[in-house]
């Protein structure tokens, strides 16, 4: 039988559980059943507070993407240029350690396939470049490098290259150090 909780209470268990089914398995592999049986409560239910399961995947895409701008955001409060890239590398770095936030990220993008999906995380995106851009004031090619750069580190956090040895793996476990963005201009690009 179920325990007892709010509303709110159970809702925020769900989207835990969901969290990880989805991170495992994408939008068209995760059960919604496997869900509901986590939480110890009926399929009915879940969509009855989520209405679909395409919406219960948006929801927990768009929070995994904020949760990441919002960590780069605040890093870089008080800081421009460089320095603020820097420290918004830095927090992109930590965040990766959110295995679950990571791979939502990427079942995002792998279900854009899908126009609404596909809306969601352009979205999601779109804000991602415009807090390394407007929290540092850099140029688009240097904000362009950083979250290319960025996209490697959540291709190598997903294939956890932590535990890899190999010359392929130490590259990409590389950390870069924002002197390596002073040279990525518009005018050193044309």
């Amino acid at each position: 039988m179920a325990e007892r909780m709010s509303g709110a209470e159970r809702r925020v268990q769900v989207l835990a559980i969901a969290a990880k089914e989805f991170a495992a398995h994408g939008l068209y592999g995760a059960s919604t059943e496997a869900i509901a049986r986590d939480a110890g409560i009926t399929q009915a239910y879940v969509f009855r507070m989520f209405r679909t399961k395409k919406a219960l995947f948006l929801e927990l895409v768009r929070a995994a993407f904020d949760r990441l701008s919002d960590g780069m955001q605040g890093a870089a409060e008080g800081k421009s240029g460089l320095e603020a890239l820097s420290a918004m590398g830095a927090q992109y770095f930590d965040l990766l350690a959110d295995r679950t936030g990571l791979l939502l990220q990427l079942q995002g993008f792998a279900a854009c396939g899908d126009e609404e999906v596909r809306d969601v995380v352009r979205s999601c995106f779109a804000r991602l470049w415009d807090t390394a851009e407007g929290g540092t004031r850099l140029e688009p090619v240097t904000v362009k490098s950083f979250l290319a750069f960025g996209m490697l580190l959540n291709a190598g956090a997903a294939l956890d290259v932590e535990h890899v040895d190999g010359a392929w793996a130490e590259g990409v476990r590389t950390r870069i150090r924002s002197g390596l963005f002073e040279h990525i201009t518009t005018e050193a690009n044309r």
